[in-house]
């Protein structure tokens, strides 16, 4: 992993804010026709649909700002969007699930113009129709596409200065002839993030302290090509390539260690300072083809089709450890661990799906999916300890020298998977205020992992087989013209991604890594959920979910004791694996609407949401080694709010100015307890013909600050995490828009390998 993604992922992975549904960046079908209109906002059997041609903030905007300004979604972190109430937010674009990873798709959000988007479609509980993980919501982005022939697109490029500068530039264009459509994409970023971590962990007799920097270079490449042909009246072919290309060379992080520990019966403090320097670049590369074909003049189509992704990352680290006193002066080498982390996946995928309407508003839906993914890792790693005289040398826990070699670890980790899919949905219009939809997915998965990993032969060969039973059901009653009333019920399953399966270590240090687990199971998820609605201004959401055997990222802390009774030295395993069950419960009332003769347009939302944990771990399912145990049974309330807010300052509609604010109260995650956060952004934008300028300040009040913290643990153990990821920015961009402007209805094309891309973060 890179440097700052390890770190990361020291709590990201289980992090879950209120407004979650991170990971990283990844879906509808049955995409209506576009029309446009002024009623912006606007909710439709199972989704929320957000025009975004007819809202003023779109103009000289991006995919992902326009995003984080849809009612229901949101960002803490500026990297990953989340719906409220939901653990992720599944991204499709004109009903294909992209399958960049979850970096790759941010950065190819922030690139790509709001002014190529028709409108934003969030569906917060998906039917038994789409393959999505456990409660994961679904942002479908509906593109804009040409009318007529000729050519038009749009050109950006912007700067943004945070603690350090970067810059962006994208070019997209349209492109359509007679039966032939084209469009497509690049764009590029080059940015260097910095963050500043403090760490602490220990018991009521020993504690370690790590506090530095991370500093991580980015220069990124990537695109799309979309191809449409219309073979005739009834039939269309589409191919869709996506690629990213990212590189990070001399990404590094500084951490100066503080470690309290008993020697002798007397407390003794020591000092070392970790310098880990890291290179990796990643590619990713997906193709889709489709096929659709009308079989009536009701809309009942068939659609077909085959995808291939192949995803590549080479990665390599050098952690060093040195001795030090405690002015940060070094000494002589104490520990080097040397990693080489590939990581190679191929997938291919086919989806099929027949959608039968008949003349009586009823609609049936049937397909299925088949999903082939190999995953090879080659791991290479080598530790080596040297003495105070730069000799290698590794010591026993009391202090004796027991090998003078270098030490390796080579784990070569191939895993595959077949998963076989299969859904059915009937629905139905019982009356133009009564209609409903019920379905079931089965779902069965065969998979194999094999490991040359010689310290557990447990590894070496292990098969995961199981089906699953995944029943749907969605009721709406439109009250009258202004109130609107919905409830939902779904079952979902959640597999662990490609990278949580790897059995390898992560360091952060010799005595402070994550360890991925290839015993981790599929979670199971079930979710209620009721929805009103008034004048398609107001809603209001109830949601409760169910999770059982959750996956996410649990620290053990303190002296291990291994299967044979040896005590270990203290120890901090972040251990990915199953942590008991979880109920997420929330209350949300929200409200899209303009006032003023649509001088001011207002997208607030405010709630309450309850955790409550029951999590119990205190062995390394890996290893056995057994660790004090980590007990997390807390309940938790949090408030929480959002509001965007645009204000047109002329009669023209040339000069905007926006405000944003969200916050989100102290609550119980599977780490500890996450304290309140909370970001002030501002931006104002001027519209001169085509040419869109625009300036945007975020986190004014530098707010956005992640802390956890645990001291609830017997014997004193304790875990505490805080992490500056200077948010606080200002961008400047320019947009141009030329050619043709006119745009005409969005075809739905759903790729065939939309279950994958989530699993490759």
């Amino acid at each position: 992993m890179k440097a700052k993604t390890l770190i990361a992922a020291l709590f990201f992975s289980g992090l879950i804010y209120a407004q979650e549904s991170k990971k990283d960046t990844a879906n509808t079908k049955n995409i209506e026709a576009v029309t446009l209109t002024k009623q912006v906002f606007k909710k439709q059997s199972d989704r929320f649909v957000y025009d975004v041609a007819a809202s003023p903030v779109a103009k000289g905007n991006t995919a992902f700002n326009i995003l984080k300004q849809t009612p229901l979604v949101s960002s803490t972190d500026d990297k990953t969007l989340k719906i409220i109430g939901k653990n992720n937010a599944v991204i499709f674009i004109n009903g294909r699930k992209t399958n960049m990873d979850a970096e790759s798709l941010t950065q190819f959000l922030k690139n790509t113009p709001a002014e190529n988007i028709q409108k934003i479609e969030v569906i917060t509980l998906p039917g038994s129709e789409y393959q999505v993980e456990s409660s994961d919501g679904i942002i479908n982005i509906v593109l804009k596409k040409k009318m007529t022939d000729g050519l038009n697109g749009n050109m950006r490029m912007g700067n943004s200065q945070s603690y350090y500068n970067s810059s962006y530039a994208s070019l997209s264009l349209n492109y359509r002839k007679d039966k032939l459509g084209i469009s497509s994409n690049i764009n590029t970023s080059q940015n260097i993030q910095e963050q500043y971590y403090i760490l602490k962990n220990g018991t009521s007799t020993s504690s370690n302290q790590s506090e530095g920097r991370v500093t991580d270079p980015n220069k990124n490449l990537g695109g799309y090509l979309n191809i449409d042909y219309q073979l005739n009246d009834n039939s269309n072919l589409a191919l869709t390539w996506n690629s990213w290309a990212n590189r990070s060379y001399g990404s590094t992080s500084n951490l100066f260690n503080t470690v309290v520990a008993p020697k002798n019966g007397i407390e003794s403090t020591t000092y070392n300072y970790t310098k880990n320097l890291e290179n990796s670049r990643s590619y990713n590369n997906s193709f889709n083809l489709n096929y659709e074909l009308k079989t009536d003049t009701l809309g009942s189509k068939l659609n077909l089709n085959a995808a291939y992704l192949h995803y590549k990352r080479f990665q390599n680290a050098d952690n060093r450890t040195f001795r030090s006193d405690m002015f940060q002066n070094l000494n002589s080498l104490q520990v080097q661990i040397t990693q080489n982390t590939p990581q190679v996946i191929n997938n291919f995928s086919f989806l099929g799906d027949y959608i039968k309407r008949f003349k009586n508003d009823f609609t049936v839906s049937i397909g299925g999916n088949y999903n082939k993914t190999k995953t090879d890792n080659d791991t290479q790693n080598i530790t080596s300890y040297y003495d105070e005289n730069d000799n290698l040398a590794e010591y026993d826990d009391a202090g004796n020298v027991i090998v003078k070699n270098p030490i390796f670890n080579p784990n070569h980790f191939i895993y595959d998977e077949n998963i076989y899919g299969f859904y059915l949905t009937l629905e139905k219009k019982f009356s133009d205020k009564f209609s409903g939809k019920i379905g079931a997915r089965y779902e069965i998965t065969k998979s194999v992992g094999t490991s040359d990993n010689s310290e557990n032969p447990a590894l070496n060969r292990f098969e995961r087989n199981y089906n699953n039973f995944l029943p749907y059901i969605s009721l709406n009653y439109g009250i009258n013209d202004k109130n609107n009333i919905s409830y939902a019920f779904s079952s979902r399953m959640r597999r662990p991604s490609f990278w949580e399966l790897n059995p390898v270590k992560n360091y952060l240090t010799d005595v402070n890594y994550t360890q991925n687990n290839p015993f981790v199971k599929a979670a199971s998820v079930y979710t209620n959920e009721l929805t009103y609605m008034f004048k398609n201004s107001y809603f209001l959401i109830l949601n409760h979910s169910y999770t059982k055997d959750v996956i996410t990222q649990v620290s053990l802390i303190g002296a291990p004791v291994s299967p044979t009774g040896t005590v270990g030295q203290d120890q901090l395993r972040y251990i990915r694996t199953n942590f008991g069950d979880k109920q997420e419960m929330s209350a949300m009332i929200g409200m899209q609407k303009s006032f003023f003769k649509q001088y001011l347009t207002t997208n607030f939302n405010i709630g309450m949401q309850r955790n409550i944990n029951n999590g119990f771990l205190n062995t390394d399912p890996i290893t056995g080694d057994v660790f004090p145990d980590y007990v997390n049974k807390i309940k938790s309330n949090s408030l929480l709010i959002q509001t965007n807010n645009t204000v047109r300052l002329d009669k023209k509609k040339t000069w905007f100015l926006g405000v944003n604010y969200w916050y989100v109260d102290n609550q119980q995650i599977e780490l500890g307890q996450l304290k309140s956060l909370m970001s002030l952004d501002a931006n104002i934008k001027k519209v001169w013909n085509d040419w869109t300028f625009a300036l945007e300040i975020y986190d004014i009040l530098k707010t956005n600050k992640v802390e956890i913290s645990d001291y609830s643990q017997a014997d004193g153990k304790y875990n505490y995490i805080n992490q500056n990821q200077y948010n606080q920015s200002v961008n400047f961009s320019i947009t141009y828009n030329f050619g043709n402007k006119k745009v005409q209805k969005i075809r739905d094309i759903s790729s065939a390998d939309k279950d994958i891309k989530n699993r490759t973060r």
